[in-house]
């Protein structure tokens, strides 16, 4: 049984004098301990996401059952493998992967810098994100839980400095900035906004002063118009978003019918596998539009189910990371701050894109979008969140005793006296 996460050790200065009338002193966690509510909506979530890919690639292969069903098939060995590495990661100390967080962001960054590379990264569609080994790995995907991984630990080591040294302040900004000129040579310029946008709000998170923040800001913001107007492809995404219908069969073609899709789904949808737009109107149905297919078939109904069950995954996040803090474990904390925020802006981004809200743009779903290096890696960033759960409970539980004992001593030998 796990310890109440709002019990403070603080509170063992008031307890009676013998143990069996303290009942949270034998609240202690088991071996393992394991936040099973995190466990359950990260499952319910990857379950959903899971019957959406079948449904939605339903008509992506023509020709027999087994072909038509292969895109749902290779997401599960997707899901299945993503598991198998979270069920390792969750098994392996926060302290080690403290410890390699550098090792990790420069082995990453290399791969980021082979992929430009002719004969080895692969090019799909325009980009070359891809690095094949039998099977495409997408590094930009491992990238974003690395540099999370890496910043924690810097943070770590450096917190008290980033307020008054401009060294340590500009160390994250000049990592942002490298990744943002190997990933926007890819052209990967979603991923560019999720790391370099999760790097300063881990920053802040730090204790970077707020106007330092908006110096930041007043040079980011205007790099980022300027990578924009400077691409034409970027340039065209933006005013098919100001503008979808000015054209709805050529640049505008695909946010159309994702609006259509949502649109289609009304209350309740029109019925799981019933999806008109999936049928060869809607291109990527299956990886980047997945959410307007499941719009269209559960309705506003699944899309506040589905809405609300991310919404936890990220609250929950951040309690973990709070608890962390109280116990000291300062890593955990800024490592499960910097998932959820990953998470939360990923998630904000692709549905924002799917209804219309943002520009269209080439970031998967978590738990949902077909793929496999980012099913993989979200299920790593889960079982990083669940060690987080794990050592700081297992903290708090060990301070608690030791409060408890501290305080049975006091009471003992104030009786013998």
């Amino acid at each position: 049984m796990r310890l109440n996460e709002e019990m403070n050790p603080a509170f063992a200065t008031d307890l009676p004098g013998t143990l069996d009338a303290i009942p949270h002193a034998r609240l202690l966690p088991e071996k393992n301990t394991v936040d099973w509510y995190f466990v359950v909506v990260v499952s319910v979530l990857a379950a959903v996401g899971l019957v959406m890919v079948f449904s939605a690639s339903i008509t992506q292969s023509e020709g027999s059952i087994e072909k038509t069903l292969i895109y749902g098939r290779n997401q599960s060995m997707f899901l299945a493998l993503g598991v198998c590495a979270g069920a390792i990661v969750w098994r392996i100390p926060l302290s080690v992967w403290e410890r390699l967080g550098p090792l990790l962001l420069v082995g990453v960054f290399a791969a980021l810098v082979l992929v430009l590379i002719p004969g080895i990264g692969t090019n799909v569609n325009g980009s070359q994100r891809w690095i094949r080994f039998g099977v495409s790995v997408q590094p930009s995907e491992m990238y974003k839980v690395a540099v999370i991984i890496f910043m924690a630990a810097f943070f770590v080591r450096k917190g008290e400095q980033i307020r008054t040294r401009l060294g340590v302040f500009l160390t994250p900004l000049g990592i942002a900035a490298m990744s943002a000129i190997v990933l926007l040579l890819e052209p990967d310029f979603g991923a560019t906004v999720v790391v370099t946008a999760t790097i300063v709000a881990m920053m802040f998170i730090a204790g970077v002063r707020f106007v330092h923040l908006l110096a930041v800001s007043a040079v980011l913001v205007p790099a980022a118009i300027a990578a924009i107007l400077m691409s034409p492809y970027r340039k065209t995404r933006l005013f098919s978003f100001l503008n979808p219908w000015d054209d709805p069969f050529d640049t505008d073609f695909q946010l159309t019918q994702s609006l259509i899709a949502v649109g289609r789904g009304s209350w309740d949808g029109v019925g799981l596998g019933s999806s008109v737009q999936k049928m060869a109107y809607l291109p990527e149905a299956h990886t980047d539009f997945v959410f307007a297919v499941m719009a269209e078939e559960t309705g506003l109904i699944g899309v506040t189910l589905v809405i609300g069950l991310f919404a936890l995954i990220v609250m929950r996040c951040f309690r973990i990371a709070r608890n962390a803090e109280r116990v000291g474990h300062d890593f955990g904390a800024h490592l499960a701050t910097g998932i959820g925020f990953w998470f939360g802006l990923q998630t904000f981004i692709n549905i924002g894109s799917n209804m219309g809200i943002l520009p269209t743009k080439g970031i998967p779903l978590p738990l949902f979008s077909y793929g496999g290096s980012s099913m993989i890696m979200v299920c790593v960033a889960c079982a990083l969140v669940l060690r987080v759960s794990r050592e700081s409970s297992e903290q708090m539980a060990q301070d608690f005793s030791r409060a408890v004992a501290r305080r049975l001593e006091a009471l003992e030998v104030a009786r013998r006296d």
